[in-house]
């Protein structure tokens, strides 16, 4: 293995020497390089450490210099405090995995997500930062745009209820009512799961597959994807996307990413810990929920600013989420239920009644939670309908209320607004076409 030692010159040189031999013995590694992290306590002046000495500004900027000049397999850290701590090894983190290499210290290892490249067809995928950020909606506004412009898109869907073989649904011709959702849910069917909400949402074929667990650079630990990716090689589509779980990605290789993250999170889970490392794979940075309550203005645009200062050429876009029915509700008194945060729900509302001339009765932000999801239905009265996204209990809960009570339930989906995003969408998806022609 070709490997680059992190060091620092708060250790003396003889010490780091020999802390390279014994991991050349150990990990049969063969050093090309060594990235100077700083500190001058111990270090004395002309020490030949046998290798290519690459130092920069600081001691992130210095890592990411030696990957840019040398081909390596793995980074040995022999640094420690204080020249470098807990946030910069975690920087550090993403550049090797962004690298495609591993990253080693004394007690701790990170290796880069196995990416397989399966995928036959110009590929993009919709990966997350986290769960509730919006990615599905992304992810089926993506499959409706690029059908609408004639890419034929596909869509490989991975979620944590996913089938365990992977399941075709052809959405064109799914019909998007009630009985479809009830009797798939009598099959067993996790009938609210991503794939289904993209199918009968977007109306394209969907491939359903399945994942548990997400490492922390967000691999899987087990999934169905790659059998999904088989079978999408072989559907009547042109262009492929892979709609992510959470924070878990995908494991597979594409031509273009689209990075999803709520403006409301915690900036860390952006910027910091492997945020950073979703950040650098992606291609497109979609800041969700991106208007107050949720994120003041002020708050937006610093996290823009710490965005670009980690890739500067990324293209950021915050956008809003409104809520799209499927159906007819002109006239209807509904009562509507979704996963959007408390906060928001009036303003919602307001945009329903305003845009679908309905009158909304009732909310419940409560999809995600079956007990209080149902103390929220028993306290609802007076309306002639239900609008439901298509999300954890909107099936066994909410259809089957509806159901039960006869009336009719309509599914809703959420379309994001933002400015210039149809472009940067569709410039991805011709550059990824373009690349896959090459």
């Amino acid at each position: 293995m070709r490997a680059l030692f992190l060091i620092d010159g708060e250790h003396y040189p003889p010490v780091v020497l020999d802390a390279m031999r014994s991991v050349r013995d150990s990990l049969g590694a063969e050093g090309v390089a060594a990235a100077f992290l700083g500190g001058t306590e111990k270090l004395k002046e002309g020490t030949d450490y046998g290798l290519p000495l690459v130092a920069d500004r600081d001691p992130v900027s210095a890592v990411g210099k030696a990957l840019s000049e040398h081909d390596v397999d793995v980074v040995v850290d022999l640094s420690d405090e204080p020249v470098i701590g807990y946030r910069e090894r975690m920087r550090i983190a993403s550049l090797v995995l962004r690298a495609g290499a591993r990253y080693v210290g004394s007690d701790f290892e990170f290796r880069p997500p196995e990416l397989r490249a399966v995928s036959t067809k110009p590929s993009l995928a919709v990966i997350g930062t986290g769960k509730r950020v919006g990615k599905t909606a992304i992810s089926g506004y993506l499959a409706r745009l690029l059908a609408r412009e004639g890419f034929d898109p596909g869509v490989v869907s991975m979620g944590r209820g996913g089938p365990p073989h992977p399941e075709v649904i052809e959405g064109h011709k799914m019909e998007v009512g009630s009985d479809y959702l009830l009797e798939a849910l009598g099959r067993g069917a996790h009938a609210a799961s991503d794939y289904y909400e993209t199918a009968a949402l977007s109306r394209v074929t969907t491939v359903g597959c399945r994942r548990c667990g997400g490492g922390l650079a967000g691999e899987p630990f087990v999934s169905n994807v790659l059998e999904g990716a088989e079978i999408a090689n072989g559907l009547d589509t042109r262009v492929t996307v892979f709609d992510g779980s959470g924070a878990a990605l995908p494991p597979v290789a594409v031509e273009r990413r689209v990075l999803v993250a709520g403006a409301h999170q915690d900036p860390e889970y952006i910027v910091g810990f492997l945020g950073t490392y979703r950040l650098l794979v992606s291609d497109l940075l979609l800041l969700t929920m991106s208007e107050e309550p949720m994120a003041s203005e002020e708050r937006v645009n610093h996290l823009v600013e710490a965005v670009l200062e980690i890739k500067p050429d990324l293209t950021v876009i915050p956008t809003v989420f409104r809520p799209r029915p499927v159906g007819e509700i002109e006239g209807l008194r509904v009562a509507y239920v979704s996963t959007a945060p408390p906060a928001v729900l009036d303003k919602l509302a307001l945009h329903l009644e305003k845009h679908y001339g309905c009158e909304v009765l009732s909310t419940s932000g409560n999809l995600s939670d079956r007990k209080r999801l149902v103390a929220d239905l028993d306290g609802m009265s007076g309306n002639t309908a239900y609008l439901t996204e298509i999300k954890a209990a909107a099936v066994d809960v909410v259809t089957q209320r509806g159901s039960d009570e006869g009336k009719p339930v309509v599914y809703c989906d959420n379309d994001p607004m933002g400015e210039g995003l149809d472009v940067e969408l569709l410039r991805l998806a011709r550059e990824a076409v373009a690349e896959k022609s090459q």
